[in-house]
C-alpha cells in the first residue's frame, strides 16, 4: 500500500541528510543500498504479522556509498513479510488501522525534519 500525499514523495535532499534524520525516526538502510538507489526500512512486529514500512530513493548526483550525493525520494509503501517469500505490497493485503496511523505519524515527522532542507529544483 502507497502512502499518498506525505510531502516526502519526490522532493531532492542531501543524501547523509536524509540518513541521519531517517535513523532518528526508526529508518534503517542496512544493507539495502547501492551506488544509486537506497532503501530505508522500520520493522513492525505486531499481533497482525510483520510490516516494513518503506521508503526508497535514488541518486540524482554523486554515489550514495560515498554519502556525497542528492537523492529523489520515492513514494513510501508499507507491506506485510511473508516467509520465505518476501515482502508483498498489494492491494488485496490487509493494513491495520493502527499500523497505517503509526505509519502516517512517521512519515510526517520525516517530513517536518526535513522541511528546511529540501532541494528546490
Amino acid at each position: 500500500m502507497y502512502f499518498e500525499n506525505t510531502g516526502l514523495e519526490d522532493i531532492r535532499v542531501d543524501f547523509a541528510l536524509l540518513d541521519d534524520i531517517m535513523r532518528k525516526h526508526g529508518m534503517t538502510k542496512e544493507g539495502q543500498w547501492d551506488y544509486e538507489r537506497v532503501t530505508f526500512d522500520r520493522k513492525f512486529m505486531i499481533r497482525e504479522g510483520t510490516f516494513y514500512l518503506r521508503v526508497f530513493a535514488y541518486a540524482v548526483e554523486g554515489d550514495i556509498d560515498s554519502n556525497d550525493a542528492i537523492v529523489h525520494v520515492m513514494k513510501p509503501v508499507i507491506g506485510k513479510h511473508y516467509y520465505p517469500h518476501g515482502v508483498e505490497y498489494g492491494e488485496d493485503e490487509h493494513f491495520p488501522e493502527h499500523l497505517i496511523k503509526s505509519s502516517t505519524e512517521v512519515l510526517k515527522a520525516i517530513r517536518t525534519d526535513l522541511e528546511s532542507f529540501i532541494i528546490k529544483a
